[in-house]
């Protein structure tokens, strides 16, 4: 176990999870420059995704409670939602020939604990890449060969208990895993209580992606669904202030921006508001980098002493996962505190890791689970000779 040398006086209680906006818990300790914690490994979860038959890996990951609520709940069943996912079979430690990947898929869980039997892998069960994925563009800005990556996603009390998922659409631009682009955003709306394979879904094309030709940094591109916090009561927020905060990321420097709207008028786009820095405004173009040095999914959760922790990997694809500190959902965010240091890079020279972020409604109280995802820049000679790599592996951080 790895435990930290910077000291914040946190009391470890319950129900964290979440993050608020115009009214805030009382917060009784201002300093954003340092925590106390202990942090490790959490195996039992990292091995629940390592698996030989069917689904064998994928990035992405989020965690969707069924009852819009962030904190861990034995009774009800999380929607664990997936992006590029390989099925097939692992054989000798080696996938079988054969095996596919498909954009999107998700595991269905019981409860909050990394129980075999509680969890179930599934996709839509056909060959190709695109029509095995459960969720396929088709909104007017889609083209012909787009496709989904999953960001976040909640559930909707204000909105009949709909189910929000936010969308990047991506668009390959050569036979290589990493000649692709983002080229747009989008919305799917689930309605109550749907299943797999999701028939009944729509989808919208969302205007929260954005380019900004003024912009002097390269990939001047701002995009919003990285992190979702419903900060409502209906949620079980702590102070709730009645909004949804969205959090988006862009940039080579990954400067994370964030936007607020009443859960209500979620489907309005023009009721959205975008933080300035000053104000809540309506320009996307005008959002305030809130922190920087961050990745493309993340997560800002609140600590029991009214603070928020914005959990990301460093750099995008940096070695380091890394946690800032603020006193609003909003910030100013301190500075990066280095929480864990990957180690899966030493196995394979070509490995990453990325997308850091935690997962409140699998987080038991006091603790926060964190997930990140390996994968590679020499992706398909790596899936054939490196057993299993492609999957999140998993962190427990402790409060003290």
């Amino acid at each position: 176990m790895k435990k930290n040398t910077n000291w914040l006086y946190i009391i470890a209680a319950a129900g964290l999870f979440s993050c608020s906006g115009a009214k805030h818990a009382i917060v009784t300790n201002t300093d954003i420059t340092t925590l106390k914690y202990t942090i490790a490994p959490a195996p039992e979860w990292t091995n629940l995704l390592n698996r030989t038959s069917g689904w064998f890996g994928a990035d992405g990951i989020f965690a969707v409670p069924s009852n819009g609520v962030d904190k861990a709940d034995s009774s009800i069943e999380t929607t664990i939602l997936f992006s590029d996912t390989m099925l097939g079979d692992i054989v000798n430690d080696r996938p079988k020939p054969g095996f596919i990947m498909v954009h999107n898929s998700v595991a269905l869980l019981k409860g909050f604990e990394p129980i075999e039997e509680n969890i179930k892998f599934t996709w839509k069960k056909t060959a190709s890449r695109n029509e095995g994925s459960f969720f396929v563009p088709n909104t007017p800005n889609a083209k012909e060969g787009d496709y989904y990556w999953l960001g976040d996603g909640f559930v909707n009390h204000s909105l009949n208990d709909k189910t929000y998922i936010f969308c990047y659409r991506v668009r390959d631009t050569a036979d290589n895993a990493f000649l692709f682009q983002q080229v747009g955003n989008a919305l799917i709306i689930l309605p109550k209580g749907s299943k797999p394979p999701y028939t009944n879904q729509q989808q919208v094309d969302a205007p929260i992606y954005a380019v900004d030709n003024t912009a002097k940094y390269p990939n001047n591109y701002i995009s919003f669904g990285s992190a979702i916090f419903p900060n409502t009561k209906d949620a079980g927020a702590i102070n709730p202030d009645g909004y949804v905060y969205v959090y988006g990321v862009g940039g080579d420097n990954k400067k994370v921006m964030v936007s607020r709207v009443k859960p209500g008028n979620f489907e309005d786009f023009s009721k959205w508001r975008y933080w300035d820095g000053t104000t809540w405004q309506t320009d996307i173009l005008k959002s305030a980098t809130i922190a920087d040095r961050a990745s493309n999914e993340l997560s800002v959760t609140p600590l029991p002493d009214g603070r928020y922790a914005m959990v990301f990997q460093t750099d995008g694809i940096g070695t380091a996962v890394g946690l800032r500190l603020s006193t609003t959902p909003y910030g100013p965010f301190g500075p990066i505190i280095k929480i864990w240091e990957c180690t899966e890079q030493k196995e394979g020279k070509n490995f990453i890791v990325y997308n850091a972020k935690v997962h409140p409604s699998l987080s038991k109280p006091g603790e926060m689970l964190i997930s990140y995802n390996v994968g590679s820049f020499d992706f398909w000679n790596d899936v054939n000779n490196h057993n299993n790599f492609y999957r999140p592996r998993f962190l427990r951080l402790t409060l003290q």
